[in-house]
């Protein structure tokens, strides 16, 4: 029997985007706190941040620092990060890291972990001054890491302090079959960033829960899509305030990434057709309109997919109609 949308949990990605007129990325991180107050109360699951580097529309780059300015000001609304970037990190920096998070507020941190390195090959040197975070070594860093948050070990060596005995559940974040094929065999829930990279979700989700084996930290496949979700009083509304994000987009192609724009009334004034086509590629899977045209398109997201819970991600200059379009979306999904 296929899965309704008003039977699964729906949460939130979040980028603290730096909008043009920002003198900094201050109102951005304020934004997100109040994003995620709104979130809350509406009965979204989670509200998680994504590591990026060196762009000038996202502010969320020291993500667990984010997380615990959010966390602190919210009660109940999960907050993780989706995600991680790590290789970037240590796997014992990230442990102490969210193992402080979990520690200051239990049962309300997720971790989810990402291979790339979310930014640029230059920054990605300037990140580590050297080359040897190799995504090849993520497998075993992922093992790492679990293993610093788990259980405490009497005779381990290197512990992580805070960390240890925490259990902050690890999710595994991505854009291909790769890690979808290791979550399956660490038994972790899977999150697909089919909001960016659409082309391979299926292939992904068939991949992942082929491949699961249960596990200490799931019982069963858990696998989440991550989609871009606009929602207004009309379909026209939804599509003029949508051109903010598509302009976002066109930046990554242009490698022109400035904060983001307000919406224009003519895009084919501004990307050429190839750069139009690529956008399209890009963020096949948008969902632009009213209530009952997001949910037509959302349910058949979900029936072509059997996700068990989706989290979207909306790039609204205006931040009362992004509230209110959290709240279009919040009213379709399980909020309970």
């Amino acid at each position: 029997m296929g899965k309704k949308l008003n039977a699964i949990p729906v949460s939130v990605l979040d980028l603290a985007t730096i909008i043009q007129g920002d003198d900094s990325a201050a109102p951005a991180f304020q934004r997100s706190l109040l994003f995620a107050q709104h979130a809350e109360q509406l009965g979204y699951k989670r509200y998680w941040f994504a590591e990026h580097h060196n762009m000038e529309s996202v502010a969320s780059a020291a993500t667990s620092v984010l997380i615990g300015y959010v966390a602190g000001g919210t009660q109940t609304i999960r907050v993780g990060s989706g995600g991680v970037m790590l290789p970037n990190h240590s796997p014992l920096v990230i442990a102490e890291q969210f193992g402080t998070l979990a520690s200051l507020y239990p049962n309300r941190i997720d971790l989810g972990l990402g291979r790339a390195p979310g930014t640029d090959p230059v920054t990605s040197y300037a990140l580590r001054r050297n080359m040897t975070g190799d995504v090849d070594q993520f497998p075993n860093d992922v093992v790492e890491l679990l293993g610093y948050l788990g259980p405490r070990k009497a005779d381990a060596k290197v512990k992580a302090v805070p960390g240890q005995d925490t259990n902050v559940p690890v999710w595994l974040l991505g854009s291909s079959t790769f890690s979808a094929q290791l979550a399956g065999m660490l038994g972790l829930p899977f999150a697909f960033a089919s909001h960016f990279a659409p082309a391979q979700l299926h292939d992904a989700l068939k991949t992942y829960r082929s491949h699961f084996k249960p596990s200490e930290f799931l019982p069963a496949p858990y696998a989440m899509a991550c989609v871009n979700v606009i929602a207004a009083d009309t379909d026209d509304e939804a599509r003029h305030l949508a051109t903010s994000f598509y302009q976002l987009a066109l930046g990554l192609f242009r490698n022109d990434r400035k904060p983001l724009p307000p919406p224009v009334h003519n895009m084919d004034e501004i990307w050429t057709e190839r750069e139009k086509f690529g956008v399209e590629q890009m963020t096949a899977y948008s969902f632009l309109g009213s209530r009952e045209t997001i949910s037509a398109s959302l349910q058949k997201f979900v029936d072509d997919t059997q996700v068990d819970e989706i989290m979207v991600a909306s790039h609204l200059y205006d931040a009362g109609l992004k509230k209110k379009s959290l709240g279009v979306i919040a009213s379709l999904f399980d909020t309970k």
